[in-house]
This record gives structure tokens, sequence and C-alpha cells, in this order.
């Protein structure tokens, strides 16, 4: 106790030994009553010393009882017999039940998450083939790639079907020769391949169990960007992830995103997608399913990319039902006609296409054999309309092709070198290799 005083009144006394300068000055201005003062503080300190080390933590009171004063209570301590509350944070507009008033992402992820799947694929690797991207399958096995081996990778998926129909990424699955599928109460079964398409990246797995937690479908066709956004997947193999934010777009061309031979209009999201994410569920604020996550940008942050739960549910239909999809396809390579991508056109000195008008769309190459081909097109023509409707841009050519019919016809006016042709254009199905 002795030795606590002196260290207190060391510290009084040094402090009354500093420069004037960093003493603060009364209100008066005067300064005899600073030893006074000193003195009191080294008395009262000395007082508190000692009586703190006759009263223990135990015996100080919950509640001073005075308004006016609060007692100081330990850091990350709860009062006795409270428990931890959950959040109340709710949407706007939220159409859930929520009868505890939880936060609505915990309401989502308990109402989705058991139906979200992990899949791990693996894949016979010849030496000098490493024909996956790390992007999408992690996890490479040491004795993979050059000198051949195995390769295995992480995806998600979501159960559609009680009987164990589950929707994943067409990419999740390519070449793979194993599929095994683990559900969230830890079974895990070999998964049978329905199908899969890689112009749309959706493909359907079909697992041999009752009873499977299956997910609630929601509207994608009418979401607004600033909404709430929900994924739920295994990024980096970190089973049953949840990351949130909004809608960032809707209607993301496959050229926007980078991905031009896939088919589908992109929901965009900040909600962080990471590798092995691909094929998980993109939720709205009541839980509902309105995407399935299947792109990235690298080196960009908050830009992720979820295919509309509804053009997922179409093609999952017919590979349920045929093993495949039919796509409409010309076999083109066109541009949107610009100032600038005149002049390029008309420039280049390797081709032979002369533009003649400043507005459509230029036939740039038309694959030989194709149903382009074999229905009259040439490079150089320029769409000016389809089915009577003005074309001004590429993707409203790639849209008509899109909704059209394998085999049905599609009215095309064109301008060739300034006269106007009019063509009866018969889409072809697009061939597309298969996953082994």
């Amino acid at each position: 106790m002795a030795h606590r005083i002196r260290e207190s009144a060391r510290k009084y006394f040094d402090l009354a030994k500093k420069p004037k300068n960093l003493v603060m000055k009364s209100s008066t201005g005067k300064f005899w009553k600073q030893p006074a003062i000193y003195i009191l503080l080294l008395v009262t300190g000395a007082g508190a010393a000692m009586l703190g080390d006759r009263l223990t933590a135990s015996r100080l009171p919950a509640n001073s009882g005075d308004s006016g004063q609060k007692t100081l209570q330990p850091q990350l301590q709860l009062p006795i017999n409270t428990k931890p509350q959950p959040s109340k944070l709710s949407p706007p507009n939220s159409r859930s039940g929520n009868p505890a008033n939880l936060n609505f992402i915990v309401v989502a992820v308990q109402k989705v998450g058991p139906a979200v799947v992990r899949i791990d694929a693996t894949r016979k690797v010849k030496p000098g083939n490493r024909g996956l991207s790390p992007e999408d399958f992690l996890g490479l096995d040491p004795n993979s790639g050059g000198r051949g081996g195995v390769e295995r990778g992480t995806g998600s998926g979501f159960a559609i079907g009680a009987d164990g129909v589950i929707l994943t990424n067409a990419h999740v699955l390519e070449g793979a020769d194993t599929v095994s599928v683990t559900l969230r109460d830890g079974r895990s079964f070999t998964g049978r391949v329905l199908g899969a398409d890689q112009v749309t990246d959706v493909a359907v797995v079909k697992i041999e169990a009752n009873d499977v937690p299956v997910v609630t479908i929601g509207n994608s066709d009418k979401l607004l960007s600033g909404e709430w956004a929900i994924a739920i997947g295994n990024p980096l193999g970190l089973d049953n992830s949840v990351t949130a934010g909004i809608i960032s777009a809707t209607g993301r061309s496959s050229s926007e995103v980078g991905v031009p031979d896939k088919r589908i209009g992109f929901i965009q999201t900040d909600a962080a997608i990471n590798p092995g994410n691909s094929g998980g569920p993109l939720l709205n604020a009541s839980g509902e399913v309105i995407g399935m996550n299947t792109a990235i940008i690298q080196g960009a942050q908050g830009l992720g990319f979820a295919i509309p739960i509804k053009a997922a549910q179409q093609v999952a239909k017919e590979l349920i039902s045929t093993g495949q999809v039919e796509h409409a396809y010309l076999g083109i390579e066109m541009a949107t006609l610009t100032p600038d991508v005149k002049q390029q056109i008309n420039s280049n000195n390797n081709s032979n296409i002369r533009v003649t008008v400043d507005r459509g769309v230029a036939i740039i190459n038309v694959v030989p054999a194709s149903p382009a081909a074999a229905s009259g097109l040439r490079p150089g023509d320029v769409i000016q309309k389809i089915n009577n409707q003005p074309i001004i841009q590429s993707e409203a050519v790639q849209e008509f092709v899109q909704n059209a019919r394998v085999g049905g016809i599609l009215q095309m006016e064109i301008n060739r070198n300034g006269q106007i042709l009019n063509l009866s254009v018969k889409p072809g199905n697009m061939p597309v290799q298969k996953l082994r």
C-alpha cells in the first residue's frame, strides 16, 4: 500500500514539475490554487486505492439507484438471466411470415438452406491436359496436370424435386467421371446427370433419395434493381456459406458479361459470389429462389451473375424430358452499325465487305454449311428488319433467333450493296459439344 501511495504521489509531483504551457489554466488565470489541488488529488487517490483493496467485484451493486450515475460493467458480459436477442431487422414489403421477428436473412436461410447441396466432381486428366479451369474446380490433386492424375472440384446445387432432382450449372459437371451429392443433413449420394446444356449453363442431376428438402421458386420476371439478394453455396469449399447484397441489374447480355457463347439475360448482383458458388441459389428477401449463381468477372468486386430461375426451369424441363435442349441457330457473326464500325468495315483491306447504310446490323461472317448460308445470307448484308420489326442492334437479332423455333421461319429484310432484299431464313439447331 505504501508503495502504491508513493507511486501516486510521484505521478502528481511529476505533473507539477512540467512546463507551465502544458498545464490547463483556471478560468480566473490564477495559479496559486494548484498546490492545494495536487494535495487534494493525492489524498483522494490514496484513499481510493485503500478502499479498492477492501472491495471485491462481487460486492458491487448492479445498479446504484442514482439516475445520474451508471455502474461500469465488464465488456462482453451479459446481465444475469439474460439471453442474446436476435436482430429485429426486417426488409420492407417482406411477404414471408416471421412470428419471431428474426433477421430476414436468417429466415430465408432457414427456409432454403436444407435444400442446398454440395456437388463434388472428379475427372481423370491425361498427361499434359488441364481441361478444367481452377476457377470452377478447386482442390486440384497434386498429381493432376502435366503428369496426369485426378482433378477434383466442388460446386453447389439445389433440390427442386423431393425425389432427388437437383439443379446446378453445366460447367460444374463438365468432363466429370463421377458426381457426388451431399445434403446439408450429411447424407451423401452418387449423382446421375440427366442432362446438361452448355448454351445456358444449366444441368440436372438425379440422386436416389426420398423426402429431399426442396426450394420455393420465386418470380424472376419482375425483379427490380435494388431488391435484396441472398446467395447460398459452397464458395472455395466452405460449405453452407451465406452472403447478401442487392440486385444490381437485370437482363445483362452474355456479351456484356463476357461469355458470348451463352444465351442468357443474366441477373447482376453485388452479393459475394466466388468459385464454388456455381449452381447455388440466389434468393429474394422472402427466401424464394430467383436465380442460379453462375459467373463472376475476375478482378472485379461486387459483380456476380445468376441465371434467372424461370429460364433455368424451362431448360431443366427439357433436360429431364429428353436429355437435351434445342437452340435456334443461324451461323453468323454480326455487329451493330455505328459510324466507327462502318468505317472499320469499309477500311479493312483484307475484306471485300462494303457497307453503304448507317443503321442496322452488319453480317461480318457466315459459317459455311450453316442455316444462314443455306438461306442465302452473305457477309456484308445489313439486317434492317425481322418479321417487319426494325432492327438496329445485334442483341435484337439474337433475341429473335433465341425465341425462334428450330425449323421455323424468320422473315428478314436486308440491304445488300444498296439493294433491298427479303429472305426467308430457317434457323437450325445449334451444334453443341456434349459433355462426356
